[in-house]
């Protein structure tokens, strides 16, 4: 049912109404699945793994034609495929000159899975795992989730509870844990006045997109890789202060790296909450009406698009401290997440507390540099 529904949303990406905002495809793809679904995943648990679009199409593949995997997935790939396409993912969301385009985004779509779904179908269930990104963001922000399974009993705990009992991630997995705070913070910096100033951009007539494709993709990979530089330090910082040996730094950086999840999914809510009470009205219209020829199939009667809680000081407000609110309980549960980490990995005492304070730093910085984001004023 989940392929239907996606093979159907770029059939009228590809030949519904042209607006963005009235064809199913980009609002759900940008606004029910990349916004709303993230962080269902990781409030709920795995939801992913019900709904994957490839899962059911890969079993019935195999048991009407009988197909088996046929090539063993490299190991010595470990994770780096899923880091690329999750990199061209953040890509296309953040510099593409139209990535909102019905027919565009269906192009997109289309070729995604079909790559996906014959990795799938050569190399089996270790395609899914390690080079395919979107699962692999999902099954991360599933790892933080006050629901999940401790041996086959569904259990219940604090936020990263099973990161905090869990084996440390693969090192694939703790740079992607890295890069999506990294491209999720890069994601509110390339629309400051500030970034748009970097590139000698009047905010007040900015150019269009396609004005800043390369500078747009420079960033990206500058805003990641100096986060990931960052990190590394902090955590070597902490290590050498704390004379911590029996742990090498590689393997630290498996251990906490994970620990920022919880900051990148408070940063992901706040940074597409506002869009996302607009859009998900646009969203509602378009699954009663995709073809947008007035229908109203799914009976919900005349609706109109509101957007008059901007209008009022004292709902914007609300609305502030809402995102405030996401960014600051992401940290919070980050920090303490992190020093479970450090008493499982290196014993409860002061090597624990010294070792952890460089990245406690670290993410106490990166909440007031979250909370410059949602301040600052926006040029697109």
């Amino acid at each position: 049912m989940s392929t239907a529904f996606l093979l159907w949303l770029v059939y009228v990406g590809l030949n519904g109404p042209r607006d963005p905002l009235a064809n199913p495809l980009p609002l759900t793809v940008w606004t029910v699945w990349w916004v709303g679904l993230v962080f269902v995943q990781g409030f709920l648990g795995n939801v992913w793994r019900w709904i994957d679009p490839w899962r059911g199409a890969v079993w019935a593949v195999r048991r009407v034609l009988g197909l088996r995997p046929i090539v063993r997935f490299p190991t010595f790939l470990g994770h780096w495929l899923g880091i690329l396409s999750f990199g061209g993912f953040a890509a296309f969301l953040l510099a593409d000159i139209a990535p909102s385009d019905p027919a565009r985004l269906a192009r997109v779509v289309a070729f995604y899975w079909a790559v996906h779904f014959l990795g799938m179908a050569l190399f089996g269930r270790r395609w899914s795992l390690r080079a395919e990104g979107i699962g692999m963001v999902m099954h991360l922000y599933a790892r933080i989730s006050p629901l999940g399974k401790r041996g086959k009993q569904t259990a219940i705990g604090l936020w990263g509870w099973q990161l905090a009992l869990g084996r440390p991630v693969p090192f694939g997995l703790a740079v992607m844990s890295l890069l999506l705070l990294g491209s999720g913070s890069f994601d509110g910096v390339n629309e400051t006045f500030w970034w748009l100033a970097q590139l000698g951009i009047n905010p007040l007539e900015f150019p269009g997109r396609s004005a800043v494709v390369w500078q747009t993709l420079i960033g990206l990979i500058v805003a990641n890789l100096l986060l990931l530089a960052i990190f590394v330090a902090a955590l070597w910082l902490g290590f050498t202060l704390g004379g911590v040996q029996k742990i090498r730094l590689g393997e630290a950086f498996c251990i906490f790296a994970p620990a920022v999840l919880p900051i990148a999914l408070g940063y992901h809510f706040a940074h597409y909450f506002t869009s996302f009470l607009v859009e998900a009205q646009y969203a509602m219209i378009a699954a009663t009406d995709p073809w947008a020829r007035g229908q109203d199939l799914l009976g919900l009667g005349e609706m109109y698009v509101t957007t008059g809680f901007f209008n009022e000081q004292e709902s914007v407000r609300v609305l502030w401290l809402c995102q405030a609110g996401g960014v600051v309980i992401g940290h919070i549960i980050a920090v303490p997440l992190s020093h479970a980490l450090a008493v499982r990995h290196l014993g409860a005492g002061r090597v624990a507390v010294v070792s952890q304070a460089p990245l406690a730093l670290f993410m106490i910085g990166y909440t007031f540099f979250g909370l410059w984001l949602l301040a600052s004023p926006r040029g697109f």
